[in-house]
Parts: structure tokens; sequence; C-alpha cells
């Protein structure tokens, strides 16, 4: 079955036995996990994915993963230096992504994707260790509490992969060390970040990681002491620490870099583990898209690599005057087009994170003396402009058991063994809140996958 065939299915389900959406999502509002960062908002069902669907939905990724990684060689002889620069990053965030390059690219990212009427498309790729809604297996066991979404799952068999699960695999497989030897895991924040909130759902994290064995604490990184050849957290010694804290964070403050240098330096020495390196987070800029997506670079990719990004990657172009060629082969000029056509388009910083600095063309607060004065102050900065997805809506049950459209985004998780989950979030379709994240008072779900057939024995 596809996506929308499932969904339907359930949803005729659901109007046979009305059900209201406080019933169907369950304890999520009084798991301690979920309520430290979700607020009690939660998506009254779950998204379903096709077996298929899945399996070119990853092929569709590893792709694009591919074609990303090779851009410093393809476009910049191998200078992972001229490539950093060239995404937006200053020359402070340039000199800590080169002296925190990993051995290899961490296989931890998160997509995040809509559904328009020809499938999966693209919004941004965020490739590090800071990741939010590693959580959203505990929302699918709460989910299929529910005598009807247990019996609809068990029906069509269906299952769902438990994120954290995969990020313990993952940082044991990226830091070389073993769960047996229990080491000790920070997870280790911004300062001015863990104070302003992200400390308290840190804190329910680890104590969840703690209830699953692992040693895991909260902190920022400038509660750490360097000394005895290793990074102490109070009378701690620790083995690894998880990166929540960002590249970005390097322009806090003329202090800042001095701050991360601590870590950087103990992580180049090899006296603690550094999940993930900052290397990462170049490819999670937007101008990495737009370098997959320009005209001019086509032919570096194979015909089967244009394939796979066409399906998934929209129209994407960095913010300069010049020509540039829409979709139907024609040239224009950028800034003109832009001009012309702010409904169609918008409007995104290049390596900033949770919506921050995105200016959507159509939003009615947008007028087109602002488009202008947005488009004019982000020539010269690292911005791009990219094609308006119009994604399907989704029908979600309301309090009173009543179907209502909402506008969903799909947080699709891989990890060091592929496919690793879904993080949802979602609007109601009537409400005027921009960007779909967490954020901006979107409410959060996951998503049920159909299992591989089984296989038959001969």
């Amino acid at each position: 079955m596809d996506r929308s065939t499932l969904t339907e299915q359930y949803l005729t389900r659901l109007c046979e036995q009305p059900t209201s959406a406080v019933e169907l999502r369950g304890r999520q509002q009084d798991d301690t996990l979920l309520a430290s960062h979700y607020r009690g908002g939660f998506l009254s069902r779950p998204l379903f994915l096709g077996h298929e669907e899945r399996e070119r939905l990853m092929a569709d990724l590893e792709t694009f993963r591919t074609a990303l990684l090779s851009l410093p060689d393809r476009l910049f002889d191998g200078d992972l230096g001229a490539f950093a620069r060239a995404v937006g990053l200053t020359e402070v965030q340039v000199r800590a992504i080169l002296r925190s390059r990993g051995t290899g690219m961490t296989r931890m990212a998160r997509a995040d994707l809509c559904v328009d009427e020809s499938g999966f498309k693209l919004l941004e790729a965020n490739m590090t260790s800071a990741l939010g809604g590693m959580d959203n297996g505990v929302m699918a066991r709460a989910l299929l509490e529910h005598p009807l979404l247990a019996d609809f799952a068990d029906r069509h068999r269906l299952g769902y992969v438990d994120t954290v699960s995969e990020l313990l695999h993952t940082m044991y497989a990226e830091t070389g060390l073993v769960p047996q030897s229990r080491p000790v895991i920070a997870l280790a924040d911004w300062p001015s970040s863990y104070q302003s909130g992200w400390g308290a759902f840190l804190e329910e994290f680890c104590a969840h990681l703690q209830s699953l064995g692992v040693d895991a604490h909260p902190c920022h990184i400038g509660q750490f002491d360097y000394r005895d050849g290793r990074v102490w957290l109070g009378d701690r010694a620790v083995d690894i620490i998880h990166r929540i804290f960002l590249v970005e964070d390097l322009l806090e403050s003329p202090e800042a870099p001095a701050l991360m240098d601590q870590v950087l330096d103990a992580a180049s020495a090899g006296q603690v583990k550094l999940f993930v390196p900052l290397d990462a987070e170049l490819f999670a800029s937007k101008t990495a898209l737009a370098m997959l997506s320009d005209e001019q670079n086509r032919h570096l990719f194979s015909a089967e690599e244009l394939a796979g990004l066409d399906r998934i990657l929209p129209w994407t172009r960095i913010v300069r005057p010049g020509k540039v060629t829409l979709e139907t082969g024609e040239a224009v000029e950028l800034i003109d087009y832009a001009l012309a056509h702010r409904h169609d388009l918008v409007l995104k910083p290049t390596v900033l994170h949770g919506g921050s600095g995105v200016v959507l063309g159509w939003d009615e607060s947008v007028t087109p003396e602002s488009w202008a004065e947005h488009l004019d102050a982000a020539l010269g900065s690292p911005y791009v402009l990219q094609r308006r997805i119009r994604p399907v809506t989704e029908l979600f049950p309301d309090e009173n058991g009543r179907l209502q459209p909402w506008v969903t985004v799909w947080g699709v998780f891989t990890m060091a063994r592929g496919f690793a989950g879904v993080l949802a979030r979602g609007t109601r379709a009537d409400a005027d809140t921009g960007v779909v994240n967490v954020a901006n008072g979107a409410h959060a779900g996951t998503a049920l996958y159909e299992l591989p057939p089984a296989r038959t024995c001969r």
C-alpha cells in the first residue's frame, strides 16, 4: 500500500468509530519527556508510509547525501575551507570546522520534507547531533496503546523505529566505543541556549537515556573542566560529548571561540570523543542545496543522480544578481523574477536553523515593498531563494472526532543502519503560522510505516 491508501483506510475506520483527539493522543500529554518540549501539542494520529514509498524515499535521500558530500571535491578541488566560505560561514567558523573534521562523515541526519502532488520534496537537510524529535518513538508507543490504531497497525503490518536506539547505535559506531563499557556521555549545549530552556529538556532526555542503562548527563560546555588529560563534568570523566551546540554559536560573542576551542582541543588530543564533529554542519547549509539545484552544475552528476535529485529537491538558487534557469529551461534575471513572483518563492538564510530569518513571499504580512527590501538586504549575504512547495493536506480528528485538514512536515531520520524514524510536525490548514515547527506552535507526532513483505520459506 501507499501513504494515501493507508491514510484513507485508517480514516474510514475512525469515521465508523468516531474518537476524539484526546483519546487518540493517549498518555503523550502526561509523559514527562514529551511534556518538557512539546507542551501538550500532539497530532491525533500518526502519518503513514508504504513500504515501496519508504524504499524509494530512502534511495533518493542516499543519492542526495552522496551528491551533497561530493560537492567539495566536484566544485572546490577538495578544499573544504573554500566550500565552507562558499556556503556562507565566517573565518572564525571555518577555522573551527577545519579543526573539527571527522575521519568520516556522520550518518546521522534528519531530512525535513513536505509532500506535494508529485511526492516528497526536501525543505532542508540537517546533519548534526543536535537534532530535535528523537523522542518520536515514545509518541508511537503512546498512540499504539489505543485499540483502534493497534488493530489497524496489526492488520496492515505497520511498525515504527525507535530513533533513540538508532541514535545510540550510531554514536557508539562512530566514536568506536562499545555500550558494554558504559561510557560517560555529556549532552552539551551552548550556555545561553541551555539556560534559556533547553536545559530542562536535556535533563528529561538524559533521564530517558538513563532508564535505558546509558550513563548520560545534561550540561553546557562552560561547565567542563580540563585536567589530567581528560574532560570532566563535576567528578565524572567524560568519554563522549554529544554535541548540542552549533557552529552558529561561535558568532554569539567575542568570547565564544575560546570557549569552543577548549572542547575542540580536547577532542583533537584524543581526551574525549566528539559526536558529531563540526564539519557535518557545512552540508546542512541551504547554499549546498542551491549548488545541487543549479543548472550550471548538472553536468557533474550522472543521469541516475539527477533523477533522484529532481524527485526531491525543489528549485533553489543563491541570491545574487544575474541570470538563472527556471524549471522550464527559461533563462531569467533572478532578482527581477523574484520581485515579480514572490507568491511562489521563499527567502531563506543559508546557515541558520529553526526557521530563523525565513521570509515567505506569499505571507499576508509580506508586501511587495517589504519583499523588495528583504531581497535587497539578502544580496551579498548568505541567502537562497527556493520554490514554494504546496503540500497536500492531511486530515486529523479534532476534539469532537471531526476530521480537519492540517499541513504537515516529515522529519525523516537516517542513521548508521538507514531509516531511523520520523518526527512529524503539523499545523491546522487555516492557521497563520508561517514556518511549520514546534517553536511556532506546531503539533508534534510520528509515523508508522509498512513493514517489508514477509519472506516465505521453501
